[in-house]
């Protein structure tokens, strides 16, 4: 089975969404710059200082990406051992590969893993993720 690893949803402002999220929830933003698309990863839990995920099994952190005309729904991402063969899978049960910024092979994120973005077949927008330890 492959779990649900990590959120992600638009943002307008990231300032604003940030000071939000961290006033309601407590969450911790970092905002990464213009050379990783201005993306925001948020801390939802405790974290591992050696791993840097949640401590609590079932606990998942999240990610704000700027809306776009494209890209303007939260998603979720599937944590998947083998990427390419889990892209097979989404197209032969129907779904589209939308891809990832180099087109449609999954990008590296350093330290992460590999990773890119579906449609599936009721038009989600859901990524897949093949860690790095896997």
């Amino acid at each position: 089975m492959n779990p649900v690893v990590h959120f992600e949803m638009p943002y307008e402002d990231k300032n604003r969404m940030a000071d939000f999220y961290s006033k309601a929830f407590g969450w911790q933003a970092n905002k990464l710059g213009p050379e990783m698309g201005d993306y925001v990863v948020v801390m939802t839990s405790e974290t591992d200082a050696k791993t840097n995920r949640p401590k609590n099994p079932g606990m998942i952190d999240g990610g704000f990406f700027k809306k776009s005309k494209e890209n303007q729904y939260p998603s979720v991402v599937i944590a998947v051992d083998d990427i390419k063969a889990a892209m097979k899978r989404v197209e032969e049960g129907g779904g589209k590969i939308i891809g990832a910024s180099k087109g449609k092979e999954p990008d590296m994120i350093p330290g992460v893993g590999l990773y890119i973005s579906i449609e599936d077949t009721e038009g989600n927008r859901v990524s897949l993720l093949q860690p790095s330890e896997m």
